[in-house]
C-alpha cells in the first residue's frame, strides 16, 4: 500500500531527528519535501534489526554452495580437479582423510548434504545440493525439519535489468551493465551503496534514515561494528561506530592527560564549553561545541548500557581452524557477540529499529584456497551458529536478520590453486522471520559455455541486489514508495522475493 501524505505529527519527529543528526544550523536545508516524504508511513510496533555481514575480497560460493547432482557434480568435478592445488571438494558422504594436508579437500571429507523444500523455486528440484565441508553450525541451521532459520539465495549480484547471455555481450544502452564489473573497490560500493567507488549513500544508512523516527534516541540507529562502511551511511543519519569492546571514547577527558588529571578535566570543560554549548557565543562554534558534546553524552550511555548487557549474552566459543587444526578467537562471532548486547540493551538505548554491519576479510583467493577458504567457511558457520544461540537466549531470533553480501562471487575455472574475479555469487539470509530451508533464485547451471556465465564460468546472476534488500526493508517496515527511492532499479524486477514473513 502506498502511503502518500505525511501527517503532522510524522513531520515533527522527522524534525527532530534532522535537529539531533545535522544541528540546528543544517536544518533549513534539510527539511525539504523529499525528507518528509521520507518519514511517511515507517511503522514500528516491535523491535526490529538488520545485520549485514560483509565478505570483502569475492567469496568463491561456488565451493560454499554446490549442486551434487550427478551432471552438476561430473562437470563440477571436471573442471576444478585440475591444476598444481586442485580445489574440487569431495562428494557427500567421503570420509576425512587423517593423513592428509590440513584443510585440503581429501582431509576435510565430503560436502554436507542440504535438504531444501523446493517449495520457494520448484525449478531447483531435480538437483541437490550440499554445503562446504566446514560449515556443519549452517548445516544444522537449514535442514532443521521445523522452523529453519536460514535460506540460500542463488546467484545474487548487481543488476540494472534482468539481463540475458546475449544482452551482456550486446552491451547495449538500452539493456546496459553494472558499471565496472569485476572490481574490488567498485562492486563492494555497488553491493553496499548501488554505484560504483564514490557513491555516498547506502542502502542500510537510507533504511536507518527512514525509520530512524522510530527510535527516541537517533543516535544509535545505524551502528558499525567493524569501522566505515558506506553500506551504513544515510543522508541524515551518521553510522555510530564501535569495537567489539564497545565505543571509542574521545581521548583525554578522563583519567589523566599528561599525567594530570586536573588536565583531563581542563580539556573536557575547554571542548565541551563546561557543559554549556549554548554560552558558546559564535555559531560555529557552539554547533562543534554542542556535537562534542553529544558525543561525549552518548559515549557515555552506550557504553553503560553495553556493559551491562554484557550479562545477558554469553561470549563465544573458540572455533577450530581447518589449516592449523587449533583453537582460536572467532573475530566475527566478537562482532556479532558485540551486537547481541546491543540488541539486548536496546530498551535502555531507546530504538525499535537498528541496522548493524559486521565484516570478515581474506575473501581474495587468488592463491592458496583450499587453506584459506576452509577456514574461512569454518569461521562463517561458527559465528552465525553461536549468533542464533545468543538470539535464543534473548528470545530474540523472530525480531533480527542477517544477510551475506561480497563483492563478486568466482570464476568457476581454477587458475591451479584458486580463482579469478567473477560476479554472480550465493549468499545466505538467516533469522527468525527468514523462510528457512529453502534455495530463493534459480540456481545455475555449472561448467563452461553456457547461457549462465558470462566468461570463465563468471556466473551471470538472476537475482539482484535490489531484490534482496527490498525483500529485507518490506519486513524492517520501510514502505513501497520509499523501497522504491532506496532502489531505483526495483521497478525492473519482481520486489520481493519471498524469504521474509510479514
Amino acid at each position: 500500500m502506498r502511503h502518500d501524505h505525511a501527517s503532522r505529527r510524522e513531520f515533527l519527529r522527522r524534525a527532530a531527528i534532522l535537529s539531533g543528526t545535522v544541528g540546528p544550523a543544517g536544518l533549513p536545508f534539510a527539511l525539504n519535501l523529499a525528507t518528509m516524504n521520507a518519514a511517511v508511513a515507517q511503522t514500528a510496533p516491535s523491535y526490529k534489526a538488520i545485520v549485514c555481514l560483509f565478505l570483502y575480497g569475492g567469496n568463491d560460493s561456488a565451493n560454499m554452495v554446490l549442486p551434487t547432482d550427478t551432471a552438476s557434480w561430473t562437470t563440477y568435478q571436471t573442471v576444478r580437479a585440475t591444476g598444481t592445488d586442485p580445489i574440487a571438494l569431495r562428494p557427500v558422504g567421503t570420509a576425512p582423510d587423517p593423513t592428509a594436508a590440513r584443510a585440503s579437500p581429501a582431509a576435510l571429507g565430503g560436502v554436507l548434504p542440504l535438504s531444501p523444500n523446493f517449495t520457494a523455486s520448484p525449478v531447483n528440484n531435480t538437483r541437490s545440493f550440499a554445503l562446504h565441508p566446514s560449515m556443519t553450525e549452517m548445516q544444522t541451521l537449514f535442514n532443521a525439519p521445523t522452523g529453519s532459520r536460514l535460506a540460500v539465495i542463488a546467484n545474487a549480484g548487481p543488476l540494472i535489468f534482468p539481463m540475458t547471455k546475449a544482452e551482456y555481450q550486446a552491451n547495449s544502452a538500452s539493456r546496459p551493465r553494472p558499471a565496472k564489473l569485476f572490481s574490488h573497490n567498485d562492486q563492494q560500493s555497488t553491493w553496499q551503496a548501488l554505484g560504483p567507488e564514490g557513491a555516498r549513500v547506502g542502502w542500510g544508512g537510507r533504511f536507518g534514515d527512514l525509520m530512524a523516527s522510530s527510535n527516541t534516541n537517533t543516535v544509535f540507529t545505524s551502528i558499525s561494528v567493524s569501522g566505515n562502511a558506506v553500506f551504513m551511511a544515510g543522508q541524515y543519519i551518521f553510522q555510530y561506530q564501535i569495537g567489539t569492546g564497545g565505543a571509542t571514547a574521545v581521548g583525554g577527558i578522563t583519567g589523566s592527560l599528561f599525567g594530570s588529571a586536573a588536565a583531563a578535566t581542563a580539556y573536557r570543560n575547554l571542548i565541551t564549553a563546561n557543559g554549556n554549548p549554548n554560552a558558546v557565543s559564535h555559531l560555529l562554534g557552539r554547533e562543534q561545541t554542542n556535537i562534542t558534546k553529544r558525543s561525549i553524552d552518548a559515549q557515555a550511555q552506550f557504553q553503560q548500557e553495553f556493559t551491562n548487557a554484557n550479562a545477558l549474552v554469553a561470549a563465544p566459543s573458540q572455533y577450530v581452524p581447518p589449516s592449523t587444526g587449533v583453537a582460536a578467537n572467532n573475530n566475527l562471532a566478537q562482532q556479532l557477540q558485540a551486537v547481541a548486547r546491543i540488541i539486548a540493551a536496546r530498551g535502555n538505548l531507546g530504538v525499535q529499529r537498528q541496522v548493524f554491519f559486521v565484516n570478515m576479510g581474506g575473501f581474495d583467493t587468488h592463491d592458496n584456497q583450499n587453506r584459506t577458504q576452509a577456514d574461512l567457511m569454518a569461521r562463517l558457520s561458527h559465528a552465525i551458529g553461536y549468533f542464533d544461540t545468543v538470539l535464543g537466549t534473548l528470545g530474540l531470533r523472530e525480531s533480527v536478520t542477517l544477510f551475506t553480501g561480497s563483492d563478486f562471487g568466482r570464476t568457476f575455472t581454477t587458475n591451479g590453486d584458486g580463482t579469478d574475479h567473477g560476479w554472480g555469487a550465493h549468499h545466505f539470509v538467516y533469522g527468525g522471520a527468514v523462510n528457512g530451508k529453502e534455495i530463493y533464485g534459480r540456481f545455475p547451471q555449472v561448467g563452461l559455455n553456457h547461457n549462465d556465465e558470462v566468461g570463465s564460468g563468471s556466473f551471470l546472476p538472476g537475482v539482484s541486489v535490489d531484490q534482496i534488500g527490498a525483500t529485507i526493508g518490506k519486513w524492517f517496515g520501510v514502505s513501497d514508495s520509499n523501497l522504491d527511492s532506496v532502489f531505483p532499479n526495483l521497478r525492473n524486477f519482481q520486489r520481493d522475493l519471498g524469504f521474509m514473513r510479514a
